[in-house]
């Protein structure tokens, strides 16, 4: 599965980066996520529990952040295994530009998954991705266009 888009984010371009690199902002944005924990400046470690149709499941893995160019733009990825239900992995390109007082977040996502999950169907995987994400994007505009705000 591989899905693109953007976000205006009413911050400057380093608050959007730092926040970006923020365990407690990622945490409070994505959506089931139990537990994010940094190991070092480029390793997290995560829980995230999260429903697909009929299946619920909890996932536990690795994340990590390649190609760092501060604060301009890196590589997250993770993969993750949630036992019976199956695993998933994936990561994503992100981008931010300056556009006046106002950061463009990039993103180009790649996501596989496997076992039960994947007998759902790849309609129904989609839209729940991108369902996800949207929620994850959305809440971390909020979280960060507020910081930038001072709220």
């Amino acid at each position: 599965m591989e899905m693109n888009g953007e976000e205006r984010i009413a911050a400057p371009r380093q608050l959007v980066w730092e926040a970006l690199n923020d365990p407690d902002v990622l945490r409070e944005c994505i959506p089931g996520c139990q537990e994010l924990q940094k190991s070092s400046d480029t390793e997290m470690s995560a829980t995230v529990k999260i429903k697909i149709g009929p299946v619920s499941a909890k996932f536990s893995g690795a994340v990590t952040l390649q190609n760092i160019n501060p604060p301009e733009s890196y590589t997250i990825s993770g993969e993750g295994k949630g036992g019976i239900a199956g695993f998933a992995k994936g990561g994503a390109d992100v981008k931010l530009v300056e556009d006046g007082a106002d950061t463009v977040l990039s993103y180009a996502v790649n996501a596989q998954v496997g076992g039960k999950i994947a007998q759902l169907g790849s309609r129904l995987i989609d839209s729940t991705s991108k369902k996800l994400a949207g929620q994850f994007f959305a809440r971390f505009n909020e979280v960060v266009s507020a910081r930038a705000a001072g709220v």
